[in-house]
């Protein structure tokens, strides 16, 4: 018994999947780009052939503010979820909402997925140069101090790379085209990858 238990097959340290929801705007739900080409399904892709074997669902809203995402988290996020990629602000600051209002909706947020056992992304953003820089270090600093409130993975900027560079945006100049998002894809995967080593096992 003893050298059977010694030389038996080392028991796989998850049975099933690791179940990701993308949790967004329009940034995250793929606007104007085709089936395949959004960052949910290039970053599935992209993380199985680094050989994890996730599932990465789209709960993108286009148009979605944090207040709006707030309302609309806990059936949005289904259970079993085991890693939730949250992606929200960018409408907020077009509107010039006051930061304070941003950080205490991302704020509950991921206090309700924490309460529910699902660990949390949180992939920030910057603002645009127009609302002055008084808006702009408010706005941008309110990401690193839920991030490290929460003790989640913070990726910075999530157009990091891809903002301003039109050969990467659609045609409105906002939105990534599919060669943007691989650009998002290829930049924020070892954060995610981060994420999920930090998951519990089984």
């Amino acid at each position: 018994m003893l050298l059977g238990a010694m030389f038996a097959p080392a028991a796989p340290a998850r049975a099933e999947p690791v179940q990701i929801v993308g949790f967004g705007d329009s940034l995250m739900a793929g606007f104007g780009l085709g089936p395949g080409e959004g960052f949910t399904e290039q970053l599935q892709d992209a993380l199985r052939a680094k050989g994890h074997d996730v599932v990465v669902a789209n709960a993108g809203v286009s148009g979605d503010t944090t207040s709006g995402g707030l309302a609309r988290l806990d059936w949005s996020v289904p259970d079993g979820t085991d890693l939730v990629i949250v992606e929200l602000g960018a409408n907020d600051m077009l509107r010039g909402i006051d930061p304070a209002i941003v950080e205490k909706n991302l704020d509950e947020m991921i206090s309700r997925l924490k309460a529910r056992g699902v660990d949390v992304l949180l992939a920030g953003m910057l603002a645009a140069p127009n609302l002055g820089h008084a808006y702009g270090e408010a706005f941008g600093s309110l990401y690193p101090r839920l991030a490290q409130k929460h003790g989640v993975v913070l990726y910075p900027f999530f157009l990091d790379g891809v903002a301003a560079e039109k050969d990467l945006l659609s045609e409105d100049g906002m939105h990534p085209s599919v060669d943007g998002i691989r650009t998002i894809v290829d930049r924020i995967a070892p954060a995610v990858e981060q994420a999920i080593a930090a998951l519990p096992k089984g």
